[in-house]
């Protein structure tokens, strides 16, 4: 999947719409719509590869509640899928792979569960993300709720250990509110790692792209883009181009 940057759409659901957050608040909730099969369809037709779900309902209830439109989307389109959101037993990551994801991320439960996450990469090989949500250095968790004692550097080493595809590492500080990126903390975090990272939150002008894409050589293998793509701050296709 990541032998060239790829630039990543996502797709948040809540309540059935497509949604984004503001600094990961729940309360802070835009609409963009309630058609999330038509979105993603719209972004394959504009070149996406990949498209990130993120079962934002099943983040704070801990198991999936927005598997129907899932299976929507899987419908809709041909490209890959990768679905995460309170993927924290081993059946609702087969829920999500049945409902037609070809990638599962799991954050929260592989710490909180660590047999969850070897589990899963058993079962589905090069198929698990492992997902690094960060506030101020550290790993959030509990669809962002808490803040846990542990560094996202040793959290992506357990991950390593764990044998996943790769890491998605999203700065909380920085996401829905279109503040730019950090390349270099991210390539860092891939070095230390030893994990492909793609890097997520703060994506808000193609600029963003660029800086993340020249750091391709030091792990990170892809930007996921959520509200500028929504605000019209530039298009897929145009992200498409920059990372090439």
């Amino acid at each position: 999947m990541f032998e060239q940057f790829t630039v990543i759409p996502a797709i948040d659901l809540k309540g059935g719409q497509v949604v984004r957050l503001l600094y990961g608040d729940m309360n802070r909730a835009t609409v963009y719509g309630s058609d999330p099969a038509a979105v993603a369809k719209r972004f394959e037709d504009q070149g996406a590869r990949l498209i990130h779900v993120v079962d934002l309902d099943g983040a704070i209830a801990g198991m999936p509640r927005n598997l129907d439109a899932i299976a929507k989307i899987r419908a809709a389109v041909r490209c890959a899928i990768d679905v995460s959101g309170g993927l924290r037993m081993i059946e609702s990551v087969r829920a999500a792979v049945a409902a037609g994801a070809d990638y599962v991320s799991i954050g929260s439960a592989a710490f909180l569960n660590p047999e969850l996450v070897h589990r899963a990469c058993a079962e589905y090989p090069a198929r698990v993300f492992g997902s690094l949500d960060v506030r101020d250095g550290m790993l959030a968790i509990k669809g962002w709720v808490e803040t846990s004692a542990l560094s996202v550097d040793a959290a992506a080493r357990r991950f390593l250990d764990a044998g996943v595809a790769a890491a998605i590492v999203t700065d909380i500080s920085r996401d829905g509110a279109q503040a730019g990126v950090d390349a270099a903390r991210m390539a860092e975090t891939a070095r230390l790692a030893a994990l492909p990272i793609i890097a997520s939150g703060g994506v808000s002008a193609l600029d963003d792209v660029v800086a993340l894409r020249a750091r391709f050589d030091d792990g990170v293998v892809g930007a996921i883009v959520g509200r500028a793509l929504y605000e019209g701050n530039f298009s897929l296709e145009q992200a498409v181009a920059a990372a090439r």
